[in-house]
């Protein structure tokens, strides 16, 4: 019978099974998640969920009736722990099997672990799932210090959050600026300079050595400079890893994520992967890639929909991302890399300005702060491969959104 078993209920997952039956699939759909919770937005984890003087309530996926209405099987509490290719089964957690005619591995990421002294002592979590940010969320009513272990977008959205809520942070950043992996160096200083203004303090290069502790406690974090900071709640937020495990195991090429091609399928014709825990061929990069974002994770489930009810084509969306942090709102189109050439946009005194990206004479990306009508502009421009010259990108009197409407000239 045919049946198509989805390993993971993230973004990924449930958008996913919604694609399948929009396209028109009408034969069994099983989805397999882990959590006991109902499938949830994660975002929002990181920043309302943990504000001050809220009651905590995940944003559900989709509204419980989806599940029925369009009969999906949604296990929840159960893992899958074995593939076997050959007879196109899995193995769940719980013994039982499931025989699928598709097998999409939406397994996403795991954070990654501290391995310190001190490291597993209470007060000191990451955040990645609905149950971390709930023991947050409880631990940051009584706490008065907080140290951040990372300046990633998880990292900083944290501390702009918790100094919403009158805490003393501290962030720890081994790097020599913040969100380095994803940002220009202008747009990272501007965002490291807005989190000093509003009372962060900013450690970079300066790693975690350990933690010292009470009562089995947290208590202070010891940095790679021997400094001490006290802290009564540690935020860990060094980055992912991709969970492959399955793959790996089930023989499936791994290289920084699952292998697959534009379709998002592996080397095994009824395999595929999606999201967080996939490495494929982006015509935007021009280079094999994983990306950790919604839109990523929501898009790819909608192209390997098509794929797997037989459409053939690669997969071409724009990649874009976004963070919150207090009053900024950080929007970047396509994939910058630190060696760019800048060009600034906008006033960044007031807060609102972009950041245009070049590479080889080619806009590569854009970094927008409280100017969606700039990102959107950019989405535009990128996703039909085109660029707009950096003087014309610096010049407010050019009419960007305009530009990036018009109907290119056929070749």
């Amino acid at each position: 019978m045919e049946n198509i078993v989805i390993a993971g209920n993230g973004s990924a997952g449930i958008q996913l099974a919604d694609s399948l039956r929009t396209e028109g699939h009408v034969g069994a759909i099983t989805v397999i998640g882990e959590e006991t919770h109902f499938p949830y937005h994660r975002p929002p984890l990181s920043k309302d969920y943990l504000a001050a003087g809220k009651t905590p309530r995940p944003l559900p996926l989709r509204a419980t009736k989806f599940f029925e209405e369009n009969a999906v099987d949604s296990r929840l509490g159960v893992s899958v722990t074995a593939v076997d290719r050959e007879s196109r089964n899995v193995t769940l957690e719980d013994g039982s099997r499931l025989q699928y005619s598709a097998l999409v591995l939406a397994t996403g990421a795991a954070n990654r672990e501290l391995n310190v002294p001190g490291s597993t002592l209470g007060g000191i979590h990451g955040l990645r799932t609905l149950s971390d940010a709930e023991a947050i969320h409880t631990r940051l009513t009584g706490a008065k210090s907080v140290v951040v272990i990372g300046a990633g977008f998880i990292g900083m959205e944290f501390a702009a959050v918790a100094r919403q809520r009158g805490l003393e942070v501290t962030v720890l950043e081994f790097a020599n600026r913040a969100m380095a992996r994803a940002l220009s160096p202008v747009m990272s200083a501007y965002f490291a300079g807005a989190h000093e203004r509003n009372g962060v303090k900013l450690k970079f290069g300066e790693g975690i050595a350990g933690f010292e502790g009470r009562d089995g406690q947290v208590t202070a974090a010891v940095s790679t400079a021997g400094q001490l900071y006290p802290a009564d709640l540690v935020l860990v937020g060094i980055g992912v890893v991709p969970r492959t495990e399955l793959a790996s195991a089930a023989g499936l090429a791994v290289d920084n994520g699952v292998v697959v091609d534009g379709s998002m399928r592996t080397a095994d014709p009824a395999i595929f992967a999606i999201g967080d825990c996939a490495s494929y061929p982006s015509q935007h990069a021009g280079s094999r890639v994983r990306l950790e974002s919604t839109q990523n994770a929501t898009d790819q489930a909608r192209h390997a929909a098509r794929a797997i009810l037989g459409q053939r084509e690669d997969y071409a969306q724009l990649p874009w991302f976004w963070s919150q942090q207090g009053t900024l709102k950080l929007q970047i189109a396509g994939l910058g890399q630190p060696g760019d050439e800048t060009v600034l946009r906008g006033d960044a005194d007031a807060g609102k300005f972009s950041v245009f990206c070049y590479r080889n004479g080619e806009l590569k990306a854009v970094e927008s702060v409280n100017h969606p009508a700039d990102h959107m502009a950019a989405r535009r421009l990128l996703g039909e491969g085109r660029s707009v010259s950096p003087e014309d990108a610096a010049n407010l009197h050019f009419d960007l959104k305009a530009f990036s409407r018009e109907v290119p000239a056929a070749a």
